[in-house]
């Protein structure tokens, strides 16, 4: 069975979902998309779907279903994608084991350190990791800004034993339509690494409420992506991983944990989303939504407590971004000081 003769879904097709379904849509794939947000669902069936890339429009008629339509059809799949948020995993993977062949592979292309979650209700062996770099955005059901063009999209894909496998090339075959895709031996290594660059850029910009390059010429917010990057390593190294070159990093540009890597990293993932994104949390807090930070920051500093290693610069950025969920404060410039003082009362 080539990749082309697949049935696949996209579970959870908000504007990393949507990406993701369009352009194996476009490529003629077997895909369905599948979401909650019904208004979503309801307008990608009357109207499509319409990706605005910086270099293109997409615009595709794709197969979309309600989750209530699951059981409607009683679908076959072999591959699904699942796209939601961290926090949504255990029960959308829940929601789609019974319809997830025996022989069929579900992938989370997702932020965080989801695969223990996905593999502990599917099994390991319907189970493969993936790092991701994409970032898009959606306020209007049906119509996407992707902000990463192909060319700059990234996916890093893994076993879980370490092995290359040939259903791991078959899932290459298929991400390869939205971008470029690297094999890896060290999958747990690489999506920790991705939860470093994550834990320098998405807490603190989110936090904010300003674009991401916006928030980088802010004074001192280097030094403190920095130094969250660190605890993140720190962590990291303490749980055994290994850190993978992602973004299309060569291993010699990311030769090391000095602060010049975190740094490139960092500069690396800036320059594929753009100078006119905004980071996902914003997005959440905008739409009056959870964000995931308690899946990022949350998860250093989660870790960091059970391995007696102090992370304060994640800890204040999660409970800071928790505030915010809470509606306890707003997306504003004046956290960053809020941050600042809160470090500085941290004991030495």
């Amino acid at each position: 069975m080539t990749h082309k003769d697949k049935n696949i879904a996209v579970l959870g097709t908000g504007s990393i979902g949507s990406c993701v379904g369009a352009d194996l849509a476009d490529a003629g794939l077997d895909v369905v998309l599948i979401d909650q947000w019904s208004a979503h669902v309801e307008v990608m069936k009357a109207n499509g779907l319409c990706i605005q890339l910086p270099n293109e429009e997409l615009k595709v008629a794709p197969i979309a279903w309600h989750l209530a339509e699951l059981a409607e059809y009683v679908p076959a799949f072999d591959v699904v994608f699942l796209t939601a948020k961290s926090y949504d995993t255990a029960w959308l993977t829940q929601l789609i084991e019974p319809y997830l062949r025996e022989t069929g592979i579900m992938i989370g292309l997702q932020n965080g350190m989801n695969d223990d979650t996905i593999s502990g209700i599917v099994g390991v062996e319907r189970t493969i990791g993936a790092v991701v770099e994409l970032s898009a955005e959606m306020f209007t059901p049906g119509l996407v800004q992707r902000d990463t063009t192909r060319t700059h999209t990234w996916f890093g894909l893994g076993e879980l034993d370490g092995t290359i496998t040939p259903r791991l090339q078959g899932i290459q075959e298929i991400l390869e339509h939205i971008g470029r895709v690297d094999l890896t031996g060290n999958i747990g290594g690489a999506k920790w690494t991705k939860l470093v660059a994550n834990s320098m850029v998405m807490g603190m910009v989110g936090f904010l409420g300003l674009k991401t390059w916006e928030a980088a010429k802010l004074p001192g917010m280097t030094e403190l992506a920095v130094r969250a990057g660190r605890e993140c390593v720190t962590v990291g190294q303490a749980l055994g991983y290994k850190m993978e070159p992602v973004f299309g990093m060569s291993a010699e540009e990311f030769a090391g944990a000095t602060d010049e890597v975190l740094l490139n990293s960092m500069e690396t993932l800036l320059g594929h989303i753009g100078k006119n994104a905004t980071t996902a949390s914003i997005h959440d807090h905008r739409k009056g939504r959870k964000s995931e930070m308690s899946h990022i920051t949350g998860l250093v500093v989660l870790k960091g407590k059970e391995l007696g290693i102090s992370t304060p610069v994640n800890a204040a950025t999660t409970e800071i971004d928790r505030r915010i969920n809470e509606g306890e404060l707003e997306m504003d410039v004046s956290n960053l000081g809020l941050l600042k003082a809160m470090l500085d009362s941290v004991p030495n």
